[in-house]
């Protein structure tokens, strides 16, 4: 099963990063105030990006590296448009 590691952006300027199967759907929730408790307190405004991973261990490694970037460098991966190649190694 594929899994992707998604960034959205708040309104508040602030970034949210998390693994899902179908990011549309998960982005979806968010949007509803269903999903995760930050994007609950910070709105979602719009998805920024999807990495595709393999499995759900590598998704979660991912994620993790993503984490820990700082926002400029999490915009930076976004901006880039290189798709899970551009994504921190799991």
């Amino acid at each position: 099963m594929t899994w992707f590691v998604y960034l959205i952006e708040c309104v508040d300027g602030s970034l949210y990063t998390g693994i899902a199967v179908d990011v549309d759907a998960r982005y979806a929730a968010h949007a509803r105030g269903k999903g995760a408790r930050y994007t609950r307190a910070h709105p979602p405004a719009r998805l920024l990006a999807r990495f595709e991973y393999p499995d759900r261990s590598a998704a979660l490694k991912a994620e993790y590296a993503i984490k820990q970037l700082s926002p400029a460098a999490k915009r930076a991966l976004c901006v880039s448009g290189a798709g899970a190649g551009a994504a921190p190694a799991p």
